[in-house]
């Protein structure tokens, strides 16, 4: 089959596009599905350099990628509830940069949205709400989101506007606009930006979450008045340092299962929404992950086995 296959810790250069990778066989629990759309993420690129083998070990040869949309095409023992020929999305666990994935965490996909709208959301949407429900955030609160215009960011503001909660986001100026449409507060991230929050909320900051990294605790701390158990991140790789929670693992799949499941029937309905950036060919997965790490991509990449 073709595949995007790495042997080692790197830059790009490493990801080979292969077609003689063996179709994987599915074990216990798990369904073999014909790979139609590959959601790009930044934790991609970081699991290729090897800075995140704390949540996520890689064993070579490796197939980069964890979200995908597809059809179940085989039946591994002890699986029930799903037939061979459903759309399905969710998780691999066996890459997802692959004409053919395994997987055991999954969802219906629902027909009215596209493969590549259907491969955007189980990491975004997620993320999204696990964050949220670490964050406690309530009808009424007053939220901060870093790199709120970024694929992560744009679906917790969309999750928390939904749910009564006043959000302030930080994003480029040329994203302004995007976050308006999104019920966000737009800010310009950068030097004054505690001063800028304060006047886009004068009744105070009362949780963060930072999808952005780049220095942004010491300013999110002094915002909540360092109340540290209401900022969490994704992103900052010097979270403990400052004694702020890092997220990077997932929730329970029951619960994982059910949030997703909630999400899609928001997507089909209009009320959330994920940028499509750009479509490439499964071979260019080195310059999508390029492109994701540039950090200036607008919109969520996707790849098309």
């Amino acid at each position: 089959m073709e595949a995007i296959v790495y042997d080692e810790f790197g830059g790009p250069d490493v990801l080979r596009h292969e077609t003689g990778v063996a179709v994987p066989e599915p074990g216990r629990g798990q369904v073999r599905v014909k790979v139609a759309a590959v959601g790009v993420n930044p934790v991609d690129h970081k699991r290729r350099y090897g800075w995140v083998e704390a949540f996520y070990p890689t064993t070579f040869p490796a197939v980069p990628g964890l979200e995908f949309a597809g059809t179940v095409e085989a039946l591994g023992p002890d699986v029930n509830g799903v037939e061979v020929g459903d759309e399905v999305l969710g998780w691999t666990t066996t890459g997802a940069y692959a004409e053919y994935a395994l997987a055991e965490l999954f969802v219906p996909k629902p027909a009215g949205l596209s493969w590549e709208q259907a491969a955007s959301l189980p990491v975004a949407g997620e993320t999204a709400a696990r964050v949220l429900a670490l964050l406690g955030v309530e009808e009424g609160e007053t939220l901060l989101v870093h790199g709120a215009a970024g694929v992560v960011g744009s679906v917790g503001v969309q999750l928390a506007v939904a749910a009564g909660v006043t959000v302030i986001g930080t994003a480029s100026e040329a994203n302004h606009g995007y976050l308006r449409e999104l019920g966000a507060i737009p800010v310009t991230y950068g030097d004054g930006l505690a001063d800028r929050v304060r006047a886009a909320a004068p009744g105070g900051v009362d949780a963060v979450f930072d999808a952005a990294g780049h220095d942004t605790l010491p300013v999110s701390i002094e915002l909540v008045a360092g109340r540290k158990d209401r900022i969490v991140t994704i992103a900052a790789t010097d979270a403990a340092e400052h004694g702020i929670v890092f997220s990077g693992v997932t929730a329970a799949p029951e619960v994982v299962r059910e949030g997703l499941t909630t999400q899609l029937g928001l997507m089909t309905e209009g009320r959330l929404s994920i940028r499509l950036a750009e479509t490439l060919p499964l071979k260019e997965a080195a310059r999508a992950q390029e492109l994701s790490e540039s950090g200036h991509v607008r919109g969520k990449l996707i790849l098309l086995p």
